[in-house]
């Protein structure tokens, strides 16, 4: 049997009253007697009424819910960020809608459309590595305030959220030239990546900057960097007739992948070949030798996300404002680049 929905039009004709008496007097307005307002919510709860809060929320233009995309939940640093959101959000008063797009650029459209459907009352967003044209993105955008976090666009005008990747990078790589290594691959994404090519020019100017010339062979992209992705491409560098000392992946699971193949060839880490990963996944504290990786505080870019966020919502400014907040990271020296005394 399907089960009736109560509504206020029901409780409206049980006792006689219009619907926007009983809506008042749920919501404890003045206006309604307290004979009327106990009459009302004692009727609500005996048939236990439940307010529609999207229908509420279409009529008053505001829901207390913010939408949230992200390409992968089940990634470490994403999860972290997520947690973050959720506990702010929380603390300020807004539930949150969580979608995963995969990757996948049409669903990310979807999605973003689903989020206006809502009515939520701001987007926060972490792009897709697929997404290049921005054109729904910049759409969402003029119909309520979106902040990137993480994988963002220079091209969406909107407040975004990043940490210092090109700075990262940078340190990174000069710590490997600061314990001697001088052919210092890279595993990265293809420069469709926003994360990745920030990456890649710190990489660069480290070399520029030690004058060590670059090599083209030591520098491999790919569309997918995971752990058996960076066992592939270590087989590859290995294989060269004059071999890297040293691997940064702009990922510690492909650097765990390398680390994996380094010792399936018996090569040692760090005397023959140093690595690098980056993010400072749990990960990166199980494989042995331990990783180098630089730490991103996903905790500081949700709390920030949110913050940015609501801000813009309550102060009703106009969305389409360019502001960048990049968060600083700290490289985490390990065993895969340090040899104890």
């Amino acid at each position: 049997m399907k089960k009736e929905v109560v509504t206020l039009k029901k409780m409206a004709q049980i006792l006689s009253l219009s619907t926007s008496t009983i809506s008042r007097a749920l919501n404890d307005h003045p206006d309604i007697s307290p004979a009327t307002t106990k009459s009302v919510q004692d009727l609500a709860k005996k048939l236990n009424y439940m307010p529609n809060i999207f229908a509420k929320g279409f009529r008053l233009h505001k829901t207390n819910i913010i939408g949230v995309i992200v390409p992968n939940i089940t990634s470490y640093f994403t999860s972290t960020i997520l947690k973050e959101i959720l506990l702010q959000s929380e603390m300020k008063g807004y539930r949150v809608i969580i979608s995963e797009s995969n990757n996948d650029i049409a669903r990310e459209k979807e999605m973003l459309l689903t989020m206006l459907q809502f009515g939520v009352d701001g987007i926060l967003m972490s792009l897709s590595k697929n997404t290049k044209d921005v054109d729904p993105i910049l759409y969402a955008l003029n119909q309520k305030p979106l902040v990137l976090f993480d994988k963002v666009s220079n091209k969406v005008p909107c407040t975004q959220i990043i940490i210092n990747g090109e700075e990262a990078a940078f340190n990174a790589v000069e710590h490997l030239i600061n314990i001697g290594k001088k052919r210092i691959a890279i595993i990265k994404e293809f420069e469709h990546s926003y994360n990745s090519e920030k990456r890649f020019q710190g990489y660069l100017r480290a070399l520029k900057t030690h004058n060590i010339p670059i090599d083209e062979k030591l520098i491999l992209s790919t569309d997918d960097i995971s752990l058996n992705k960076g066992k592939m491409l270590a087989s590859q560098l290995i294989s060269l007739k004059e071999r890297p000392d040293a691997i940064f992946s702009i990922t510690d699971a492909a650097a765990v992948g390398v680390i994996q193949t380094l010792k399936k060839f018996n090569i040692t880490i760090p005397e023959e070949i140093a690595v690098v990963g980056f993010s400072n996944s749990l990960i990166s504290t199980i494989v042995e030798p331990n990783l180098t990786t630089t730490d991103q505080p996903g905790k500081r870019i949700g709390e920030l996300a949110v913050d940015y966020l609501i801000r813009e919502i309550q102060e009703h400014n106009s969305y389409a404002n360019s502001k960048t907040i990049e968060i600083k990271t700290n490289l985490i020296i390990r065993a895969s680049t340090f040899l104890p005394i």
